[in-house]
């Protein structure tokens, strides 16, 4: 008997994904005869987009991981950007932790910097 399976530590958790789950938009099947390929579980594209922002890695890497196939991740991510999925996720979380541990909202800093470019050159060019 093997090993029982079990989730990579950076997968979306139970918990996570019951909020995150509502977000997406149910994608009817317009195949003529109701067939077709069934779309990737969407729990699997968002490990795969989480995946490649948190590595850097380019999106075709994600094929060697088996998480899902890189041009699927890079597709939903493109729709789902388009459609303002990701800025749900972020309004949810800041509204989630605003009501949990509280957000000083009379004080917000900006950093930035005034320098000049290291390479830039002489002053008239």
């Amino acid at each position: 008997m093997g090993l029982p399976a079990r989730k990579a530590k950076w997968s979306i958790s139970d918990e996570l994904w019951e909020v995150l789950e509502p977000l997406f938009p149910e994608v009817p099947n317009t195949h003529p005869r109701g067939g077709g390929r069934p779309r990737v579980p969407y729990r699997d594209v968002m490990n795969g987009i989480f995946f490649v922002m948190r590595t850097g890695c380019q999106w075709k890497a994600l094929d060697a991981t088996n998480i899902c196939s890189g041009s699927v991740a890079h597709a939903r991510f493109q729709e789902w950007s388009e459609s303002g999925i990701f800025l749900k996720m972020w309004e949810n979380g800041l509204l989630d932790y605003d009501e949990t541990y509280g957000i000083d909202w009379k004080w917000q800093s900006a950093d930035g910097a005034m320098t000049k470019a290291p390479l830039a050159g002489e002053k008239n060019r």
